[in-house]
C-alpha cells in the first residue's frame, strides 16, 4: 500500500522562538512554553541540579559504550523479533512503567509524553492522521528497559542518538566523553565519512542503538503502511545532531531531505509538549485505536 502525503507547508527554523515569514501560524495553534516542568530551559544540560548530574552521568556511560561493533551486535539480536507478540496499544500501556533518565525536561511515565505530543500535533495538523499515530508510537521502543525485552541499561535505550562508524560530531550532547570510546581513535571509524560514502542515504547508516532504531525495526518488519516520513521520524527523532545542528547532511539523499522537513515539524511537538498536565487516556483511546488498525496489523512481533 502506497500512501501519498502532502509536503509540509513550511520548514521550521532551528530557533523556533523567532517568528518568520516561513513559520506556520495557526489560530489556537501550539504554544511553546518558555521553561520545562522543572523551571529550566528545554534541553538545558548544564544547569546544576541532581537531575542534571544524573543526565550527564548517563551520557558519559552512553558515549563510552556505543561502538560500531556493539550496535551491529544489537541490531542482529533484536532483528529476531522474538521478545513478545502484542498490539501497539498493549505496548503503549507497558510504558506506564518507564521513566527516561536521559530527559532533562520530564520525569513522568512515557505514555503521557506520547499522548501529549500526539494530541498537540493532532490539533495543528488534523488531516495528517499518520503524523498523529507516529507521535503516539515514536517512543515505544523504550520497552527495551523492561525485563521481557532484555532489561537493557538506560544508556542502551534512551538519549540523543548519533552515527557510529564515522567521526563523532562536536554538536552531540556531552561530546567530550567520546574520547573514552574505542572507536574514537580507530582510523576505520573516526574520519568524516568512515565506513559510509557521500549521499549514501541515512537508511544505509548505523545509528547508536536505542529505542529509536528498535521501534523503526519493529514497524518496518511488521509491514506498517505508515509513509516513509513516519518511519524517518521514528528512527531519527532523537538525532539532534542532524535536525538541530545540521551535522551529517553530507550522507543524506533526496528522500532524506524531504523527510527531514517533517521531522523538523514533529520535533517541536516532541520536545515542547512535555507537561505535568495529563491527557485523559480513555477519552482519546478510541481515536488512536482506529489509527492503529489503519496502519498496523492487530498483533506485532517485537
Amino acid at each position: 500500500m502506497t500512501i501519498i502525503i502532502e509536503q509540509p507547508p513550511f520548514e521550521i527554523q532551528e530557533e523556533i522562538h523567532v517568528e518568520s515569514e516561513n513559520e506556520l501560524v495557526l489560530d489556537g495553534g501550539f504554544f511553546v512554553p518558555e521553561t520545562n516542568a522543572f523551571g529550566h530551559n528545554f534541553r538545558e544540560y548544564n544547569v546544576e541540579s541532581a537531575r542534571q548530574e544524573r543526565v550527564e552521568t548517563f551520557y558519559r556511560i552512553n558515549h563510552l559504550n556505543q561502538t560500531y561493533d556493539y550496535v551491529r551486535k544489537m541490531r542482529v539480536e533484536y532483528a529476531k523479533l522474538d521478545k513478545a507478540e502484542m498490539s501497539i496499544w498493549e505496548c503503549c500501556e507497558l510504558l506506564n512503567d518507564v521513566v527516561d533518565d536521559s530527559d532533562p525536561d520530564l520525569d513522568e511515565p512515557q505514555i503521557q509524553h506520547l499522548l501529549q505530543s500526539a494530541e498537540a500535533i493532532r490539533k495543528d495538523y488534523p488531516d495528517q492522521d499518520w503524523l498523529h499515530l507516529t507521535a503516539l508510537i515514536h517512543d515505544l521502543g523504550k520497552v527495551l528497559l523492561l525485563p521481557s525485552f532484555g532489561e537493557l541499561p538506560q544508556w542502551a535505550v534512551v538519549g540523543d542518538t548519533y552515527l557510529v562508524g564515522c567521526a563523532f560530531d562536536d554538536s552531540i550532547v556531552h561530546s567530550k566523553y567520546f574520547k573514552e570510546n574505542p572507536d574514537y581513535n580507530n582510523p576505520a571509524y573516526n574520519s568524516k565519512y568512515g565506513v559510509y560514502s557521500e549521499g549514501c542515504g541515512l537508511d544505509k547508516v548505523m545509528m547508536s542503538w536505542g529505542h529509536d532504531d528498535y521501534m523503526y525495526l519493529v514497524a518496518k518488519e511488521n509491514g506498517t503502511t505508515l509513509p516513509s516520513a513516519g518511519l524517518f521520524i521514528i528512527r531519527y527523532h532523537s538525532f539532534y545532531a542532524l535536525h538541530r545542528s545540521g551535522a551529517y547532511k553530507h550522507l543524506m539523499n533526496e528522500e532524506d531531505e524531504e523527510n527531514l522537513k517533517w521531522l523538523h515539524i514533529f520535533n517541536k511537538y516532541d520536545l515542547y509538549s512535555k507537561s505535568k498536565v495529563k491527557v485523559n487516556v480513555e477519552e482519546v483511546k478510541p481515536y488512536y485505536m482506529s489509527l492503529i488498525e489503519k496502519y498496523f496489523p492487530a498483533k506485532l512481533k517485537w
